[in-house]
């Protein structure tokens, strides 16, 4: 039974760890969007490239990737 108890405990935590991790690839997707709005495309690029390598599992991963390669095509002349 205490191993019952133990790997249900170590899945709530683990699952826990996924929801924290996507809320906080959600806050700086929305930082990112942010700063691509104020024109401040260095740091934008900056927080998606962060949450490609911190978070590369979560929904906002799909989006910071795709902002990622705009603004790296926006560099090139």
């Amino acid at each position: 039974m205490r191993i019952v108890i133990g790997m249900i405990a170590v899945t709530a935590a683990l699952l826990a760890g996924c929801v924290s991790g996507e809320k906080k690839a959600a806050d700086l997707l929305d930082t990112a969007r942010f700063e691509e709005k104020q024109n401040n495309f260095e740091h934008a690029a900056r927080l998606y490239d962060e949450i490609l390598k911190k978070y590369p599992d979560t929904p906002a991963a799909k989006e910071a990737s795709t902002r990622a390669a705009v603004l790296k095509n926006q560099k090139k002349p």
